[in-house]
């Protein structure tokens, strides 16, 4: 097992004032790539000024305000909403295996700055609940965003900057792709994340094959098994967390927060069926075929888009975003940050700086 502080000593991170000035980014203009624009130094592409978020240590928060439940579409959806009711939205969505938690420093950082923010549990997370037993427990990916739009709809919310990382970086992209008119602009960390079903068939390095271990332990019974073990679930996520953001340094309280949501009755059957689904191991619903044949075709987004990649993330490509620049084809801005996997909470300033700058695109 790697060690994290071992790890971030070799990388010439450090511990301490050094790690914090670095997760916390105190302004972003060091962080971002060279196809960086002048957004990063406090200056919108409009010629305006863009707000400056103060910067913060990663876990200044630890909780957020009372959660707020609503019916939205097949769910009944558990939330939270910072900021002033009137002000622009802004919808943050966690990936696996994290919550809302993810965004405990982000949310207030948005809020003071006078965005409405909305921070809701997926499918299958925290106190979102399927409002009817007999609905099937899917989560192919375009169910996800309809998901979403679905809130949007109950909470009369027209348009909205999305930002997300992991399961939530590919449901903001679809939005942005199949629904462009609801997403004003859109952070998206580790760029397009589109499933392709018929390319997921394909081997890929070996080496990136050992990064999915996971994907694969679910697509068998003993990994269905595992994640429907309290004990062994636990184990499995909070390896996931260890693996995959190898410089941050949390403690043992900061997870338990989140693992609370994996407690949720339909976590392991989502869990499982959305990784299946991505391997064509299991069906989704014919009903949503539609959206599913315009997402095979890898569709560009036009939306104003701030990409982010996480330097210690395993899943990161090489190539600083190069990968996929072709499919964002509005005004766009890529970042790369010293970070790993769980980008917004490893690095809130810098994370609530991109939503403020994509927004003055």
């Amino acid at each position: 097992m790697i060690n994290r502080r071992t790890f971030s000593k070799a990388m010439g991170l450090g511990t301490g004032a050094a790690a914090l000035s670095l997760a916390g980014l105190q302004g972003v203009s060091g962080a971002a790539s060279a196809t960086g624009s002048a957004t990063a130094s406090g200056v919108s592409r409009h010629g305006g000024k863009v707000p400056v978020v103060p910067a913060i240590a990663p876990g200044t928060h630890t909780s957020f305000p009372a959660l707020k439940q609503v019916k939205a579409g097949l769910l009944n959806v558990g939330y939270v909403e910072l900021g002033p009711a009137r002000g622009p939205a802004v919808i943050l969505l966690h990936g696996w295996p994290y919550d809302i938690h993810s965004y405990v420093d982000v949310a207030p950082l948005l809020a003071d700055q006078g965005y409405r923010v909305i921070v809701p549990y997926l499918r299958g997370h925290g106190t979102t609940r399927f409002l009817s037993s007999r609905t099937f427990r899917n989560a192919q990916q375009s169910v996800i965003a309809l998901d979403v739009i679905a809130l949007m709809d109950a909470l009369k919310i027209d348009k909205a900057v999305i930002a997300g990382f992991d399961w939530g970086t590919r449901t903001g992209d679809i939005l942005a792709a199949l629904w462009p008119e609801r997403v004003k602009a859109l952070v998206s960390v580790s760029g397009y994340l589109i499933t392709n079903r018929k390319t997921q068939l394909e081997p890929i390095s070996p080496a990136a094959e050992h990064t999915w271990w996971y994907q694969y332990y679910f697509a068998t019974e003993r990994g269905k098994k595992a994640m429907e073990r309290k004990d062994l679930r636990h184990d499995l996520t909070k390896l996931v967390w260890q693996l995959v953001s190898p410089t941050w340094e949390y403690d043992d309280a900061t997870f338990e927060r989140t693992a609370a949501a994996f407690e949720n009755p339909d976590y392991a059957a989502i869990v499982i069926h959305n990784y299946r689904w991505r391997l064509d191991l299991a069906e989704g619903e014919r009903r949503y075929d539609r959206y599913e044949d315009k997402l095979a075709g890898g569709p560009s987004i036009a939306v104003p888009t701030l990409t982010i990649d996480a330097e210690h993330d395993p899943f990161t490509a090489p190539g600083d975003g190069s990968g996929y620049r072709s499919k964002f084809t509005g005004k766009y801005e890529h970042r790369t940050l010293p970070v790993g996997h769980n980008v917004p909470q490893e690095a809130p300033t810098a994370f609530a700086q991109a939503v403020v700058d994509v927004d003055h695109f």
